[in-house]
């Protein structure tokens, strides 16, 4: 299927968008609050990864709206990369609840053109659509200040422990698991997570793994 020959930024033409997030309500705020602007066309919904590939291939939106947590199946940050190289000419804004270091570096680093929060006013969203429509990168405040932020400091250095902790997590083990695995109290990997968490400036299990891998901590 072919795209339309006139860009996004031609007068009149408006601004194809695919809507990707697991929550039907979410998206239907969403849809209602994009349709009320007469510069943005919503072409479809999808509420996993693989549904948002499949919907774009088809349609060939301008841009795709992407959430990161999507259930089960892929996650976002895969369905930005598989989208981008498999959908020419269409651009991924992700718009999540998540705006932690390791998550706005893993989404640019599979090609995504901007990375917004959910909690952001509808101007700042409206104005991020039509900046990655013509293929300009956009960053939310708070996500520009963790990529800043990260590069003046550095993270502490993870002590041997951790380090085996995270080894586990990679291995997608849980808390009463990598206790046993190591021979510790389930209170004690709780602790430590904390501390992991706040070193790798993550929140989440899995942005602990992806920041340890992109660190080279962990295979």
């Amino acid at each position: 299927m072919s795209r339309p020959s006139d860009s996004p930024d031609t007068p009149g033409r408006r601004v194809r968008l695919l809507l990707c997030d697991d929550h039907a309500v979410v998206r239907a705020g969403l849809r209602a609050l994009l349709s009320a602007d007469p510069g943005i066309e919503v072409v479809g919904e999808a509420a996993t990864g693989e549904e948002a590939l499949a919907v774009a291939a088809q349609r060939r939106p301008d841009v795709v709206l992407m959430d990161l947590s999507l259930g089960t199946g892929i996650d976002g940050i895969e369905a930005t990369r598989r989208i981008v190289a498999e959908v020419p000419g269409t651009h991924v804004l992700v718009l999540t609840t998540y705006d932690t270091d390791a998550d706005v570096t893993r989404a640019v680093q599979v090609g995504a053109t901007g990375y917004l929060l959910k909690a952001e006013r509808p101007e700042e969203l409206f104005a991020a659509i039509a900046a990655a429509a013509e293929g300009r990168a956009v960053l939310s405040a708070p996500a520009a200040n963790r990529v800043m932020e990260r590069v003046r400091k550095p993270h502490a250095a993870l002590t041997e422990r951790q380090l085996d902790i995270l080894g586990q997590l990679a291995r997608g083990l849980g808390n009463r698991e990598i206790a046993r695995a190591l021979f510790i109290s389930e209170a004690t990997v709780k602790t430590h997570l904390v501390r992991i968490y706040a070193k790798l400036g993550v929140e989440t299990r899995a942005g602990a793994v992806a920041a340890a891998k992109e660190q080279r901590l962990i295979p």
